[in-house]
């Protein structure tokens, strides 16, 4: 099996062709991990340097992270079973007040997409729903999206809460959307701030390698 057809695959968008590549990669014994690795990872690493470089959009970007997690619906039970282990954990949500979802749905298949085991919790998420989640998970990161300016200060009140618990200093808070920025970032005392889907990949990968 020629993973890079695979990584092809995703990119494209094409998920019916992608899963079946990796199901016919599992029936010829590749590697799971090699799969993940070679194919899928690279795939979405692909992507991201194609938007970057404003050869790829939004749109396309989806559509590939869509075919990306068909793929992972076939692999993730057997990089489970063969005790692959994500690069980390994170738990991800809209904040409170917000119903938008298209950017944080990005942002979490990218992440996934990297190797990082997410949790979703969808849109309008309480501090206190951030918090109980990051400790059942025991999640190294929390990522809080808003779209709206009205809803944007909400992301202090989730940084806050985890500081009256005392569980500050156990997570790194990344935040983006569409009115967030580096300076809005440091004014609540969040960790990090991404601009889009493929800087929250960079600033991810670079917060779990530490």
């Amino acid at each position: 099996m020629d993973l890079s057809q695979l990584s092809l695959a995703v990119q494209k968008g094409s998920a019916a062709k992608a899963k079946q590549m990796v199901t016919e990669a599992l029936a010829e014994k590749v590697e799971p991990s090699e799969i993940l690795n070679n194919g899928l990872i690279a795939a979405m690493a692909a992507v991201g340097e194609k938007f970057k470089n404003n050869e790829m959009y939004v749109p396309e970007m989806l559509m590939a992270a869509k075919a990306m997690n068909t793929c992972m619906l076939v692999l993730e039970p057997v990089l489970t079973a063969t005790g692959v282990k994500p690069i980390g954990k994170a738990v991800i949500g809209t904040v409170k007040g917000d119903l938008h979802d298209i950017g944080k749905n990005l942002v979490r298949m990218m992440l996934k997409g990297a190797g990082i085991e997410m949790y979703d919790l969808g849109i309008d998420v309480s501090a206190e729903a951030f918090l109980n989640k990051a400790k059942e998970v025991n999640a190294d990161m929390v990522c809080l999206s808003a779209l709206l300016t009205t809803t944007m200060p909400y992301m202090k009140s989730v940084v806050e809460e985890f500081e009256k618990a005392g569980y500050r200093d156990k997570v790194v808070f990344l935040i983006g959307g569409a009115p967030v920025s580096e300076n809005y970032c440091k004014s609540i005392k969040a960790d990090y701030y991404a601009d889009d889907a493929v800087a929250a990949v960079d600033v991810a990968k670079k917060i779990l390698a530490k």
